[in-house]
């Protein structure tokens, strides 16, 4: 029986991460629902449909009882599925869950641990099957397995079977989390049930999309800082999304009743900001000709949030001080203090304490805002988000502009994905609105996406000029759907392009395209295929 430790990510190649996108795609859009019975379905159909796996089982650990049982599977009847429990330790699922460490069994005819308690191998007349099973689990949380059986071939395939496994149980992790919480409701009091589900709720914010596991520590202090009335200064590039951070802090807050009130500090010249920020009084100033609330009263009672923190002066800075010091301020030409009982939240994409250093930020004002710090991590370092994403605001511009775009082409994700992303989720979002306006059908092509994301090394090219770029990239995108369309039939691709098959063949060599990653199902050179061709295909 073989045991791995430290399981690397599942493809570790440009090319077979390419290949891995449609995978990610399908799988990143039924985690973004979030509902655990529509992830397994596409999980299970991958392993039926793609991965040619004979059986294939997902099962769930209830930590309260002990128990391990089957909650999914295919390849199995009802029966089979009722007698597969285990207790902890028991048997390779009951081991894996015990030790939190992937299992191969290579011939299952061959390992007492395996004990068969389905029964469903009595039927078997080739006993040449490998049983690979993997935990499913959330930091040191064991939430259940993958199980899943194939005709063995080597100890490295399966090895490769059992990385991709890891992966996509790290991609339903956070799901069947969530689908055992509110199993466990079900037993407790009305009181258990308010609390259990308020941390359900923080535990993903509704406003926010992204599954990545930087981003899942950014929901757990979310989670942890926005029951308290604390100052949170909140750290990130232009166009992370700070704003929707500090709305899901206040709408998980105990003023989430009151007032949630947005500033952009950078928006109005330094005149007048202290009358927006605290109110003025009637003849305060030329113009002022009636009173008026500032901000900081509007929000009394609830949240306000200071964007672009690190743009005001001095003299600003120092007001500003003051309302964090003492609750109170005064509006511009009056005398009279105003109290006011609100949370602050902070933003900046300035380094402040390099500012403080310069003496362009006052010292007692960076260490008044910097109680509770919150990092948001730049799109770049949020590889597994850029899709699930994409398919949301694709969905969402294509409603408002009335158009019927129902996918993004394998091309254009591997372009989206590749990319740096300087903008961030803004840069994002605007580029996706624009392909959407572009789209001539139901598809976005990757030649509907900017220039600044058309690249040599994803077309497979180096020429140079606008024109020529832009053909090259339309002629691979043609490519590659004709291939896709037909299964990898070059002929029939051919047929569809217009062009011989003697044609077709320079030109799928002058992109390195090879026909035989596009056939579905079907094993290279004659021999049963591992997982990880399967997923690549």
């Amino acid at each position: 029986m073989l045991s791995f430790d430290g399981i690397v990510a599942a493809c570790e190649n440009d090319v077979c991460r390419a290949r891995l996108l449609p995978l990610v795609f399908q799988l990143s859009r039924a985690t973004a629902e979030g509902q655990l019975e529509r992830i397994l379905e596409v999980v299970l159909e991958m392993l039926k449909n793609h991965m040619g796996m004979v059986r294939g089982m997902v099962n769930l650990y209830e930590a309260n009882t002990g128990r391990i049982f089957i909650h999914r599977s295919i390849g199995l009847t009802e029966e089979e599925e009722a007698r597969g429990v285990y207790s902890l330790g028991e048997g390779v699922t009951g081991k894996v869950v015990e030790t939190g460490k992937a299992i191969v069994v290579p011939k299952i005819a061959e390992e007492p641990e395996f004990l068969d308690r389905t029964g469903s191998h009595t039927r078997l007349v080739d006993g040449n099957l490998s049983f690979l099973c993997v935990p499913i689990s959330r930091g040191k949380k064991l939430l259940g397995t993958i199980g899943a059986e194939r005709i063995y071939e080597s100890h490295r395939l399966l090895e490769q079977d059992v990385e991709l496994l890891t992966t996509i149980a790290g991609m339903i992790a956070p799901a069947m989390e969530l689908h055992l919480m509110e199993a466990e409701e079900k037993g407790r009091s009305g009181e258990e049930q308010r609390q259990q589900h308020a941390m359900k709720e923080r535990f993903r914010p509704a406003n926010i999309i992204g599954n990545s596991r930087v981003m899942r520590d950014v929901y757990r202090m979310i989670a942890k800082i926005a029951p308290s009335r604390a100052t949170v200064l909140i750290l990130g590039e232009s166009g992370v999304g700070k704003e929707l951070v500090a709305s899901a802090i206040h709408y998980n807050s105990p003023v989430a009743t009151g007032p949630f009130v947005q500033f952009n500090c950078a928006a109005l010249p330094e005149n007048l900001i202290e009358s927006e920020l605290f109110g003025h009084e009637k003849g305060s100033f030329t113009g002022a000709s009636n009173f008026r609330k500032g901000r900081f009263e509007d929000a009394d009672g609830g949240t306000i949030f200071l964007d672009e923190v690190g743009e005001l002066s001095l003299s600003m800075q120092a007001k500003l001080l003051r309302v964090l010091q003492e609750k109170s301020f005064e509006r511009v030409g009056g005398n009279k203090p105003v109290k006011v009982d609100i949370r602050i939240l902070a933003a900046t994409n300035r380094d402040l304490a390099a500012m403080v250093s310069a003496g362009t930020f006052r010292g007692d004002l960076y260490y008044r805002l910097y109680v509770v710090p919150v990092l948001i991590p730049p799109l770049r370092e949020r590889g597994s988000d850029i899709v699930a994403l994409a398919d949301h605001f694709v969905a969402k511009y294509s409603v408002e502009n009335g158009k019927d775009v129902k996918r993004i082409s394998t091309p254009a994700l591997d372009m989206l994905t590749s990319y740096h992303w300087p903008g961030n989720v803004r840069e994002l979002e605007n580029v996706l609105e624009r392909s959407v306006l572009m789209a001539d059908d139901e598809v976005i092509h990757g030649y509907n996406l900017p220039p600044s994301l058309q690249s040599a090394k994803i077309t497979g090219t180096a020429y140079k000029g606008t024109l020529e770029s832009k053909l090259n990239a339309v002629e691979y995108e043609m490519l590659v759907e004709a291939l896709k369309n037909t299964k990898g039939n070059m002929t029939t691709a051919a047929r569809e392009l217009g062009l011989t098959k003697r044609m077709m063949g320079i030109r799928m060599s002058k992109f390195n395209i090879d026909y035989r990653n596009f056939r579905r199902g079907i094993p290279p050179a004659g021999r049963p295929m591992n997982m990880l061709e399967a997923v690549c295909l």
